[in-house]
């Protein structure tokens, strides 16, 4: 009797096995402590808003995960899975949204608005568009010093039309720059839909009116999204500059979860619930027989238990102490003690 032969695909150019479970991990892990937050925040121990990246975890994941140690990015408030990959931690992000006075910014400021050059992500001006050029700045100076590293900035379709990120895509494309700019275009800038704020249907039209090369793909499709971003920092780190990818993703809660999103059309709503990334990408692992359910089950697992670990201790620790607001501010310490400084605290 013949033994069955399972037919496997092959895998996608330059992923490895245990890679493909790499993605999987911090998909879920996104999602899973996105979720962890949506309690806390229903319990109000979020300090501030919340943003999710439910429907758009996919892009962030896959395109972070296309760089090497050394490279930076910038995410936007919908980028979690983008600082996951590069080494942020669920508790950093947890002390972030209670404002804990352990977290990276010792409760100055909340969500992903921190950073860590070491592992390779600088947190966004909240000003939207500002960080395209910042981004630009920061990989211009890779290639000045012969650097052979990668910049990569994220920008929402609404904030493509403010003054900033055409400066920023302008001189990025002049200097030749290794800069990715991802495109999150998931239809909305908060309530407006694309359409009342920009008369383009694609953002790639943008782009090649500064001479910066283009590509949309489906953000949706982890593994596209990934062999994409892959393209582009390949060409960036081999001396060719930058390039634009525009991801075509969904948003699937509101802006925050403040937002009822009362304005969007149920029918979109309905289409990017159908349209879920994560779920795309377990059916296409397991219909390939790169992995089988027990192991993506047993990284579920994984992360449920570190989110436990993690919400129990976070929640543990106390708010910042009052005095700490004092430090840390200035670049290097006075010379001397100020007169306000005294008067103040006489």
């Amino acid at each position: 009797m013949k033994a069955q032969v399972v037919q496997v695909d092959p895998l996608p150019a330059g992923l490895s096995r245990d890679q493909i479970l790499e993605v999987y991990y911090y998909l879920v892990l996104t999602r899973s402590l996105e979720e962890r937050l949506v309690k806390l925040y229903r319990q109000g121990k979020v300090v501030g808003g919340l943003y999710r990246s439910l429907g758009q975890e996919g892009e962030s994941v896959a395109s972070a995960y296309a760089l090497q140690p050394g490279d930076i990015l910038s995410p936007l408030i919908r980028n979690l899975g983008s600082i996951l990959v590069r080494g942020a931690q669920p508790i950093d992000v947890l002390r972030q949204y209670m404002a804990k006075g352990t977290s990276p910014t010792v409760g100055r400021e909340m969500n992903v608005h921190f950073n860590d050059l070491k592992l390779g992500y600088l947190g966004q001006i909240s000003h939207l568009g500002d960080m395209i050029p910042v981004m630009a700045g920061i990989a211009l100076s890779f290639k000045l010093r012969g650097e052979r590293r990668v910049g990569m900035a994220y920008i929402g379709d609404g904030g493509t039309s403010t003054g900033a990120f055409h400066e920023g895509i302008s001189f990025a494309a002049a200097q030749l720059v290794p800069l990715v700019i991802i495109v999150e275009h998931n239809g909305w800038a908060y309530s407006t839909p694309t359409s009342q704020q920009t008369a383009v249907t694609s953002m790639v039209s943008k782009a090649k009116a500064y001479g910066l090369p283009a590509v949309t793909v489906d953000g949706n499709d982890v593994l596209a999204v990934y062999e994409a971003a892959k393209s582009a920092v390949a060409l960036a780190r081999d001396g060719g500059g930058g390039t634009m990818v525009e991801v075509v993703t969904c948003r699937g809660g509101g802006h925050a979860e403040h937002d009822d999103r009362r304005y969007q059309p149920q029918e979109d709503i309905e289409q990017c619930a159908e349209n879920d990334p994560i779920e795309r990408f377990t059916e296409r692992v397991l219909r390939a027989s790169w992995t089988n359910e027990g192991e993506l089950s047993a990284l579920r697992d994984r992360v449920h238990s570190e989110l436990d670990e993690a919400v129990a201790r976070c929640e543990s620790e106390a708010p910042p102490d009052p005095d700490s607001a004092l430090t840390d501010v200035l670049a290097m310490p006075p010379r001397s003690e100020s007169l306000w400084f005294r008067s103040s605290r006489a």
